[in-house]
């Protein structure tokens, strides 16, 4: 009796010493894992879970918002195998508006992930996104972004017509890094922006872009509020160089180049 005891005492001992390895092993594996992970993995697993019950004109919640923007604030253009001096920066000696490359890392009917890369003086011109939340991240570069969001604030008699009063949010020069964030009817909607250097932003889009579902991109002319006279309008003098008529455009912009871009940072798997 008291050998088979010691016999069981020793072979639960074992199994305890055995269990335990196994628990560091896979707790060491699990710590090899997340070193591993690469931050677009991190921005793809949080936009995976952040985005599965969304769609247009649903924002997601503050706290989870607040993941995804922090994900993108420590990201850099290392993290997404970028570099300012890849040609896709370079301005060619050319008349015409600089070409701008996407690059597309992942689009499914939930968000979509993508970068775009500037060369100086390029313009991505103003454009909606229509019921979606958006999350902009400037990887490097100066831009000048220039947003505006509908005006619910104002009342009128009537709109010119083929125009809509719309309020300016943004208008400034911004250093990476920087993360902005937008949403379906506030937070600067509508925006343009400018490079006034080599600029790499990156874009998360929930919804993304869907012409069958009416979520399709419009392009707009901006005017000054002076440029039309219409009664009525409660904006006060002093305001309104804070206020523009937009115009959507009929076709895309003739000046605007976009080319699809070969990726080649860090692989997205889907878990």
């Amino acid at each position: 009796m008291g050998i088979e005891r010691t016999l069981i005492n020793q072979k639960g001992k074992e199994c305890l010493e055995l269990a335990s390895e196994t628990k560091n092993s896979k707790s060491r594996k699990s710590r090899r894992r997340q070193r591993k992970m690469s931050q677009v993995q991190k921005l793809y697993d949080i936009c995976k879970e952040v985005f599965a019950t969304g769609g247009p004109d649903i924002i997601p919640p503050a706290d989870d918002i607040q993941r995804l923007k922090s994900v993108l604030d420590g990201m850099t253009e290392r993290d997404v195998g970028l570099s300012p001096n890849m040609s896709c920066f370079r301005r060619t000696t050319t008349d015409q508006l600089p070409r701008i490359t996407y690059l597309h890392l992942h689009e499914c009917d939930k968000f979509s992930i993508g970068i775009f890369c500037l060369p100086p003086s390029a313009v991505l011109p103003l454009h909606n996104h229509p019921g979606m939340t958006v999350l902009s991240k400037l990887l490097f570069g100066t831009m000048h972004i220039k947003s505006y969001d509908w005006a619910v604030d104002v009342t009128s008699d009537a709109n010119p017509p083929g125009v809509r009063l719309a309020k300016v949010q943004v208008n400034s020069d911004f250093t990476a890094p920087n993360t902005s964030i937008l949403y379906p009817a506030d937070g600067g909607n509508m925006h343009c922006f400018t490079a006034l250097t080599p600029c790499a932003v990156l874009d998360v889009l929930g919804p993304p872009y869907c012409d069958p579902e009416g979520r399709h991109c419009a392009y707009y002319l901006d005017f000054p509020f002076s440029s039309f006279s219409v009664d009525g309008v409660s904006v006060p003098e002093e305001e309104r160089e804070r206020y523009a008529w937009l115009q959507e455009r009929e076709e895309n912009p003739e000046d605007l180049t976009v080319v699809g871009g070969m990726y080649s940072g860090p692989k997205i798997v889907d878990n």
